[in-house]
């Protein structure tokens, strides 16, 4: 999957590997003509209007897709060739192209590939999120901020979260606090499950000093199976602050225990609160 998505480890947390490039995948194994597309009528195309040309494109993609999350990004392309060949016209296939070359940091082709796929099929909106998440890697947020504002217009989308939540980050990214606290508020609105969504929200109200709205959003993640080093040495930090040494001394047992080396447990065994 999508490894080096480049954003600093503060603003994304370590659970962001896993949460987004599932997301980018979204569609790319499903009907042959993915959630967004239509015949030349207009209608959702469905199983009797797959030719046999575009049931050849679908088998070789659901192949590619297997090997590129297993990591074999050559045999992976290698099966993007042949449904390609099967059916230029299969935005999917260019979608996933999109997503190898970004794992191989060929920018030029990663971005070319969406390109591809959005003349193909525009309103794309799984496509318009994963080119926005290239561009912002390459500190173009301005082309960014309209492909996914351009992904959430789409009233088929069924991602709006992760698209929101991948926004807020870029605008993290880009120094744009206010706006995304805006963006990972509408995100946590729409799936308040999400620890990386919760993470950054408690990250940015500890650092404006609302420690109590701080609390409450890493709280909930330290309080479930989610919780990882750099959500309970934010939570030791923001009980701290509160005052609540209890609550304090329990995160910091659970961060020696659990994470013992992880450079969070390095900082609390420093008292490196204020780093």
């Amino acid at each position: 999957m999508v490894r080096n998505l480049g954003l600093p480890m503060k603003i994304v947390s370590g659970w962001l590997w896993v949460c987004l490039a599932l997301f980018a995948l979204w569609g790319l194994a499903g009907c042959a003509a993915g959630p967004n597309a239509g015949n030349s009528r207009g209608d959702m195309i469905t199983d009797s209007d797959e030719t046999e040309s575009s049931k050849r494109a679908r088998i070789r993609l659901e192949l590619a897709v297997g090997y590129f999350e297993k990591g074999q990004t050559t045999i992976a392309l290698d099966e993007l060739k042949q449904s390609i060949n099967a059916d230029p016209g299969y935005y999917e296939a260019y979608n996933l192209r999109g997503l190898i070359y970004m794992r191989l940091n060929d920018l030029l082709l990663a971005e070319e590939s969406f390109r591809r796929a959005l003349s193909i099929n525009s309103k794309a909106a799984n496509v318009q999120h994963n080119y926005g998440w290239l561009l912002c890697q390459h500190s173009r947020m301005p082309e960014a901020e309209k492909l996914f504002t351009a992904a959430l217009a789409n009233p088929a989308y069924g991602d709006r979260a992760k698209t929101w939540m991948a926004l807020g980050l870029c605008q993290l990214k880009d120094g744009q606090k206010a706006a995304a606290e805006t963006s990972l508020l509408r995100a946590y609105e729409l799936d308040a499950g999400n620890p990386i969504t919760g993470y950054n929200l408690a990250l940015l109200f500890y650092q404006r000093g609302d420690h109590v709205r701080a609390q409450f959003y890493v709280r909930r993640i330290n309080n479930s199976d989610l919780a990882n080093a750099e959500s309970l040495w934010l939570g030791i930090k923001v009980e701290r602050r509160l005052g609540s040494r209890e609550a304090a001394n329990q995160l910091a047992v659970q961060l020696k225990k659990r994470f013992a080396q992880s450079r969070e447990a390095a900082a609390l065994d420093r008292g490196a609160f204020d780093e």
